[in-house]
């Protein structure tokens, strides 16, 4: 196919799978032998386990909506910038149902192979949607509720003792 054509395979994939839930359809636009890479390894989850994994997402969040920022195709791969929103109105990562909207951006890589996307990966900024949910906490929240700025939490994760910076090196927030 050509690249132009496997980014509207990708696009579809998207709006017509992943924004309705509707995988009954996924056959047409997943290949049988679909991996997904997580952490550099491929795993062989097929079409069975791409419906999983869809249907587990919008469980937890069934107003889930990917808007396509961006795409670059090359051959048989596309890249796709993505903004992704929804609510937390399942349980994730044994957190359970805040009802709050999530946002989040992330890039896909896939891989379209015989009109089929056979492999899939990619990376997501999840950082604000656990600190959204609550699943994690910023250091140095304050038990009333205030939460410190995130500058303020690298800085003290970040600053070294006195006098323990390499030759040369500039502590943080201070000049030589």
């Amino acid at each position: 196919m050509p690249a132009d054509d496997n980014k509207v395979l990708v696009r579809r994939f998207c709006e017509e799978i992943i924004n309705t839930g509707n995988v009954d359809e996924i056959e047409r636009i997943i290949a049988p032998e679909y991996f997904e890479v997580q952490d550099g390894i491929r795993n062989a989850i097929g079409i069975e386990g791409a419906k999983a994994h869809i249907l587990g997402v919008r469980q937890t969040y069934p107003d889930l909506n990917i808007s396509i920022e961006r795409q670059i195709a090359e051959g048989e791969w596309v890249t796709t910038c993505i903004t992704a929103r929804g609510t937390h109105k399942g349980s994730w990562l044994g957190i359970k149902p805040t009802g709050k909207s999530v946002a989040f951006t992330g890039v896909n890589v896939d891989r379209v192979v015989g009109g089929r996307i056979a492999e899939h990966g990619g990376a997501a900024n999840m950082l604000g949607p656990l600190l959204e949910i609550g699943a994690i906490k910023v250091a140095g929240s304050s038990p009333a509720g205030g939460v410190q700025p995130i500058s303020g939490v690298i800085e003290s994760i970040t600053e070294k003792p006195p006098g323990s910076q390499s030759p040369g090196e500039v502590p943080l927030g201070g000049n030589r």
